[in-house]
């Protein structure tokens, strides 16, 4: 059951972070990778970037652990 739920959360993760990368705007950058780059390093896992980042582990997490918990 939290293999699931680590799962579900992680797609959640994953779709907002492409979300925000995609809408987010940065103080300095001209196109939207730089700005989204520069997301990363000032504000972490709240940036677009991180979120995508961290849906992916959640992913692989839920999964580690439905398959060898």
């Amino acid at each position: 059951m939290l293999g699931l739920i680590a799962i579900v959360f992680g797609i959640v993760l994953t779709v907002w972070g492409i979300y925000r990368m995609k809408t987010d705007d940065g103080i300095f950058g001209k196109t939207q990778k730089s700005k989204n780059i520069f997301n990363l390093f000032l504000m972490g896992e709240a940036s677009g970037i991180g979120q995508f980042l961290g849906g992916i582990v959640c992913v692989i997490l839920g999964v580690a652990y439905l398959l060898f918990g």
